[in-house]
């Protein structure tokens, strides 16, 4: 194999399941391939521990085992399921999606929220926002609206995309292009100054549009991992975007061209 890994395992011992599996798709992605023994041994987990969470991620259709060894699938344009990011960069995302709540202006007003980790801890922050009527294409932010009984929520059709459980395609598109929002809290997987707001999925960025298109205020929600990322799918140019709320890891450089660009860019402390 070779390649020195520089993957990190979060706090001491083994990783819980959703971070175990994120580490063996990060190892997998920066190694090419291993074997399942290879994978235990850095993870410090039994080989029927590793054995079955490769089964759970080739169901999934993220790694190809073959002959004794492991490899991703399609690393290039790696997406993780939503199920397996809502881990990531957790205290990030709940200091970012508190901050972008306040941008929402207080008593009746419409938004559009989508899909995504970050984007569910923005519907979890808007609880106090009395009178608020949300719009989401995405079953796990309805989920947190759904439980501020002080919202309105409205839940669009469409077809289900399984890796994200978002609803997409012409009915969801739909729903959108004939509403009219106050404000669009979009979240992304790359936003730059370059090509803008980006997503995995063409179908997504579809319906992002629309929300784009039909708000008065775009505000996009990212971690800083995702500031200066290019991904396939664009739904926003820069010059599109009102607000970006991010955290102190965004690249600073890219921070700088965004704000060239009119972007208002909110980098939120640590906690």
């Amino acid at each position: 194999m070779g390649t020195k890994t520089h993957v990190t395992l979060p706090g001491a011992g083994p990783p819980r399941r959703a971070a175990r599996l994120r580490c063996l798709l990060a190892l997998l992605r920066e190694r090419h391939e291993a074997t399942p023994a290879e994978l235990a041994a850095h993870l410090g987990v039994s080989g029927a521990t590793v054995r079955r969470d490769l089964a759970d991620l080739e169901q999934r259709m993220l790694v190809h085992r073959t002959h004794g060894r492991v490899r991703v699938v399609d690393a290039e344009h790696h997406e993780l399921p939503v199920t397996l990011r809502d881990g990531q960069f957790r205290d990030a995302k709940r200091r970012i999606a508190t901050y972008a709540a306040t941008l929402v202006p207080p008593g009746r007003h419409g938004v559009a929220i989508n899909g995504g980790s970050t984007a569910a801890e923005v519907a979890r922050a808007l609880g106090s926002h009395a009178g608020l009527t949300a719009m989401t294409n995405s079953l796990s932010t309805a989920l947190q609206l759904a439980a501020r009984p002080q919202l309105r929520v409205v839940v669009n059709g469409g077809w289900l995309r399984q890796q994200s459980h978002e609803l997409v395609g012409p009915l969801a598109e739909a729903a959108f292009s004939s509403t009219r929002f106050g404000t669009a809290l979009l979240g992304a997987d790359g936003v730059s100054a370059s090509v803008g707001a980006t997503t995995h999925d063409e179908t997504e960025a579809r319906v992002n549009r629309q929300m784009v298109l039909h708000a008065d205020r775009v505000v996009i929600v990212a971690d800083g991992s995702k500031v200066g990322r290019i991904t396939d799918a664009s739904f926003a140019a820069a010059g599109e975007l009102h607000d970006l709320v991010t955290d102190a890891t965004a690249p600073p450089g890219e921070v700088l061209r965004l704000r060239g660009l009119g972007v208002r860019v909110h980098v939120v402390a640590a906690g």
